[in-house]
């Protein structure tokens, strides 16, 4: 699960319309943050999204798949790969990243 600085830095500037975000080496790959709310993680350069039943089906519809952390098994994850073109555009990469550290709050106050 390598992670290049140079895609964790690009994933951060993109990330700025959240709000301050950090990262986090975790496991191979990288915990993405704001609030000291875990939203976000990056994997093998592939950024993914916290997700539950109020946004996983926008990631459905877009053919995105969850996270597997191990190629070999059938373990996923309740994050869901972000589309290129939702990576690429800042604005749209805002609403959906919204939506996610939404999800990952609640599950935090549970």
């Amino acid at each position: 699960m390598a992670v290049s600085e140079e895609y964790c830095s690009y994933v951060l500037d993109q990330l700025g319309g959240v709000g301050p975000v950090e990262s986090r080496r975790m496991f191979g790959g990288v915990g993405i943050y704001c609030d000291r709310v875990m939203f976000a993680l990056i994997a093998d350069d592939v950024l993914y999204l916290k997700v539950d039943g109020s946004n996983r089906g926008d990631f459905e519809q877009a053919g995105m798949g969850p996270f597997r952390p191990f190629a070999d098994k059938p373990t996923v994850m309740s994050y869901y790969e972000v589309p290129v073109d939702v990576l690429e555009n800042k604005d749209r990469l805002a609403q959906w990243s919204r939506r996610a550290l939404a999800v990952a709050e609640r599950k935090v106050s549970k």
